[in-house]
């Protein structure tokens, strides 16, 4: 009776009778981490198996419940065979991105399939509707298992493009078999043999003092504890931030908690200790203070400050300022003003932040979830009070990104723990712990005022934006820095100003989520537009267009683009859609009782990378003795594709196809910094040093074969082939001197985006491109 007996995955399986979930069973006694943790609640989906046949999520599914009983992971299925259609089909579609959702939209995708062949597309809505995906949108999932269902459908290949042609065809995901499958490493998915687990004690009050109590006692008498951990406990700085110059956020909080969630100490033990470790034991004794909560409450005369030297709880002021206001609105014949206000937004990745870290001698490797990866060394460096190069990250992958993994979160946490006992310590976040303690999108309030003529010409913008930035700084400063680029959209004006401020509350830690502050600001504009074209007469997109940005004009900033400028396109491209579906919801609302139709239209656009300021990438390319091309590039892939991108321009830039290239994935001690996965940058910034690393390894090849540019190189096993005006040659590579990674050849490039500070009034080129896009909506409201 003490033991449950179940087929798993065509075996009989025994286990332990008792109330843990399957999925815990699954990935720590079992070794099955195909199975992924989202949120342990059965909301998000990704722990789903089959149960006798049905989805279910094995974060639900207690494991005394399982008696002669068969279950079913991923693994189960992709040894089975009867996936590979529809792992076929997600790599073809895009369907696989961060990869942390793919194994449970395949496992619940095979159970509509056997019971549906040939599903509509609201039946794959349906069946698919229990797994939540955070990058997708879900259009390339149900068209994936659309395709795998269809029997008509064409078996497409899954070879390569040709040499030369890889950028701009649609090629597989380099590493797309491993989401597929089910066996990419995400954060929690390995820890060494016999780590210990940490559990951090945070604040339950937005604002308190404390007072630690008697921790030796508490340690000796919790059996399985190994050691608490407080601020005293860090050798060397206690801060760390993503901006040097604004870093102000504890490990631990040292007496004051300045927010709900931040971290005072940390509990290190077995994991059944940790497992069983009640918080409300921990001997800490509380004074609850009145917390500022929001931007007024902090800004007014006698507010308790945060931080000192910040007057006013003011972290940073931003702002751009171009020709005469005053006269602009005074030539203005219609004027509209507004307010608006967006709130705090949790990021949702699928994915928990989550890792380990392991001392080595006198170094620590740390294997995390992280969009930064050499930040991250720096700033774990500085909190150990360690060299520079005595700390070594491993990104896993990135189950969701989307800014929040820019900054630290379990990384401090971990490597303390390491590096004074000398063991493996691994700390995976709860959903409730990740969404209390981790960054969000700023709350923001908007006060936007524009003019223009009768005939539908902008003239004036002015704009304020206000920014609670939340107990700590993070990226606070970018924020107020970049939105007053953006605030106007991609538009003309005879004069512009955008003023910002970012203040500190006791309200979460406001940081990066998917543009730094922008889509607060184009909310407000692009709203603010539909009411100036109404009161100028005009159709929404014809005042766009009047207005839009073009090449050879100045931005806001004064800057100007020669080429490049894409709005207009974008705008004209939506013109059918629009005037079609305007006509429909007209046509259906002149009778509609019920139900009514609308039409939106909004655009935007988005500098690329840091505002201002420096922001360059390395890549290292080699030819290896065995005749690969091994691109080293630190861009994080957290499921935009950098991995896949990179090797698409190294091929191009080599002239070779893309089979012939292995990618060593960001790790830093391999690979050179390229950067932050963030503001739209690694395609950019990152593909124009692998594009200038790639061309100089081929104009080294084809010195080395004495070939002339125009040839064509073939590599095959440890041999160069050269075709060259209608000679060919070739180049026994084993034959060369190689170094230690056996590579015969290796070049390293960096790309340094051109851009300029800017002056006391904004005015200067603060990125060296800005992408462009139109977006339209039908909606139909009951």
């Amino acid at each position: 009776m003490s033991r449950v007996t179940f087929e798993l995955n065509g075996s009989p399986t025994t286990v332990e009778r008792s109330a843990r979930r399957l999925s815990q069973v699954l990935r720590e006694d079992l070794g099955l981490t195909g199975t992924k943790v989202g949120c342990d609640a059965g909301d998000c989906g990704a722990c789903t198996v089959l149960l006798d046949g049905e989805a279910v999520s094995a974060c639900m599914t207690s494991v005394g419940s399982l008696d002669r009983r068969r279950v079913v992971t991923i693994e189960g299925l992709d040894a089975s065979g009867e996936v590979a259609a529809l792992q076929r089909a997600f790599l073809l579609h895009g369907a696989a991105q961060c990869g942390i959702c793919t194994p449970g939209m395949l496992v619940s995708a095979a159970a509509l399939l056997r019971t549906t062949p040939e599903p509509t597309e609201e039946e794959v809505k349906d069946g698919l509707g229990g797994v939540l995906c955070r990058c997708t949108g879900y259009r390339p999932i149900v068209a994936a298992v659309l395709s795998a269902s269809d029997p008509s459908a064409e078996d497409q290949p899954m070879a390569g493009p040709p040499a030369g042609k890889a950028v701009g065809a649609r090629v597989a995901r380099v590493d797309g078999r491993a989401k597929v499958r089910g066996t990419d490493v995400f954060g929690d998915d390995e820890a060494p043999e016999g780590a210990l687990v940490a559990s951090v004690i945070r604040s339950p009050f937005h604002r308190a003092e404390f007072e630690l109590g008697d921790l030796d006692g508490f340690v000796s008498a919790t059996p399985g504890i190994e050691a608490v951990f407080t601020a005293s406990d860090i050798p060397g700085r206690n801060r760390f931030g993503v901006i040097p110059a604004t870093a102000d956020q504890p490990v631990f909080a040292q007496g004051c908690a300045r927010f709900r969630g931040e971290a005072i100490a940390m509990v290190v033990g077995e994991a059944s200790a940790i497992a069983d470790l009640d918080p409300a034991a921990f001997p800490v004794t509380w004074t609850e203070l009145p917390p500022v909560m929001t931007i007024e409450e902090a800004t007014a005369e006698g507010a308790p400050r945060l931080h000192d030297g910040r007057e006013g709880n003011v972290l940073i002021r931003g702002h751009v300022r171009r020709g005469d206001l005053d006269a602009a609105f005074a030539s203005a014949e219609v004027v509209v003003e507004a307010e608006f206000e967006t709130a705090c937004i949790e990021h949702a990745c699928i994915e928990p932040e989550a890792g380990f870290a392991e001392r080595i001698g006198d170094r620590l490797e740390v294997q995390v979830c992280t969009q930064s990866p050499h930040l991250d060394r720096e700033e774990l460096e500085a909190i150990l009070g360690l060299e520079e190069g005595a700390v070594r990250i491993r990104p896993t992958a990135v189950g969701g990104g989307f800014g929040t993994k820019l900054d630290l979160s379990v990384q401090p946490y971990v490597a303390l723990a390491a590096w004074h006992l000398r063991r493996p310590v691994r700390l995976a976040y709860t959903r409730p712990e990740s969404m209390t303690s981790t960054t969000k999108r700023h709350p923001s309030r908007m006060r936007l005022r524009a003019g223009a003529t009768r005939r539908g010409r902008l003239v004036a913008m002015d704009v304020v934006g206000e920014f609670n930035t939340g107990a700590y700084a993070s990226w606070g400063a970018t924020v107020a820095n970049r939105v007053p680029v953006h605030a106007g959209g991609p538009y003309v004006y005879d004069a512009y100003r955008a003023r910002t401020v970012a203040v500190h509350t006791n309200g979460p830690v406001a940081g990066a989520m998917r543009g730094f502050g922008v889509p607060q600001s184009t909310i407000a504009q692009e709203c603010l537009f539909d009411e100036l074209a109404d009161a100028v007469g005009l159709d929404r997109l014809e005042f766009r267009l009047r207005n839009a940005l073009t090449a050879g004009v100045p931005t806001v900033t004064g800057q100007v683009f020669a080429s490049g400028v894409g709005y207009r396109e974008c705008l004209e491209a939506l013109r059918p859609v629009w005037e079609h579906a305007r006509t429909e919801a007209a046509a259906v609302n002149a009778t509609a009782r019920v139900r009514r139709r609308g039409v939106g239209l909004a655009g935007m656009w988005y500098g690329c990378g840091n505002t201002a300021l420096p922001n360059p990438s390395t890549i290292r390319v080699g030819l290896h003795r065995d005749g690969h091309v091994v691109l080293f590039q630190g861009a994080v892939d957290m499921g935009q594709g950098a991995n896949t991108v990179m090797t698409q321009i190294c091929a191009d830039a080599v002239g070779i196809e893309m089979e012939r290239i292995r990618t060593r994935g960001a790790d830093t001690d391999t690979t050179p910094d390229a950067g932050k996965s963030s503001a739209s940058r690694q395609t950019f910034v990152s593909g124009n040093a692998t594009y200038l690393a790639g061309t100089r390894l081929r104009g080294q090849l084809l010195e080395l074969a004495g070939a002339s540019g125009e040839a064509h190189l073939e590599l095959e096993d440890g041999r160069l082939i050269v075709h060259n005006r209608g000679a060919t040659s070739e180049v026994r590579l084993g034959e060369l001197a190689s170094d230690a990674e056996g590579l015969v050849a290796v070049v390293q490039e960096t790309f340094e985006p051109p851009t300029t500070a800017l002056d006391e009034d904004g005015q200067g080129d603060p990125y060296a491109q800005f992408g462009y896009g139109a977006h339209l909506t039908e909606l139909e409201v009951d």
